[in-house]
């Protein structure tokens, strides 16, 4: 185990904590222990599909991860129905809008679905009293895509976290393990 810590200024009950990065960055190391330190239940709502056999070992991977104790809910596409149904008194963390992204776009959901299914997101969000984490790829700091469907994925995954960012109490960008707090426009230029 590495020696990835959460800050105890992190652990403010009744928001939505977002933690955004690379692949292989820490965010989901850092979520749960971010869903640990609130002393609530967990309830981890996952959205990766095992379509082939890397992926069934990457699932396993994660939820070996995770305490056992820890409910798992997956919820591949019907994510905002599926934080709806936790029950109070529970933090979830979710693992990851990166892979519901990419299901619903898989699904051919078009942009008026998919803002459709974001805005069920965020008002599932702002419904729940317990906190919740969020952890995103950060995917738009690369080349251009060659092929359309990617070139949209990475189009439509900004704008995703650019709303849950703006929903969000914190942000953060995850960087070898480590957090980098993410401020808005009017706190950074002091705009308020």
């Amino acid at each position: 185990m590495n020696d990835l810590t959460v800050p105890n200024d992190l652990t403010v009950p009744n928001d939505l904590t977002l933690l955004v990065g690379g692949a292989r960055s820490g965010k989901s190391i850092i979520g749960q222990r971010l869903a640990a330190s609130f002393g609530l239940p967990v309830s981890v709502l996952v959205t990766a599909e095992p379509y082939d056999d890397e992926m069934v070992a990457r699932i396993a991977s994660h939820r070996s991860e995770r305490p056992p104790e820890w409910e798992t809910v997956e919820a591949p596409v019907e994510l905002a129905l599926a934080i709806d149904a936790v029950p109070g008194g529970r933090a979830i963390l979710i693992d990851c809008v990166t892979l519901w992204l990419s299901n619903l776009l898989l699904r051919g959901a078009d942009t008026d679905a998919l803002i459709e299914e974001q805005e069920a997101l965020v008002a599932a969000f702002a419904r729940r009293r317990e906190p919740t984490v969020v952890v995103a790829n950060e995917v738009g700091s690369g080349i251009v895509p060659m092929e359309a469907l990617s070139r949209r994925f990475r189009d439509e995954h900004g704008r995703l976290n650019q709303r849950l960012a703006s929903s969000a109490s914190r942000s953060f960008l995850v960087v070898a393990g480590r957090l980098v707090a993410l401020q808005s426009a009017p706190e950074l230029l002091d705009l308020r």
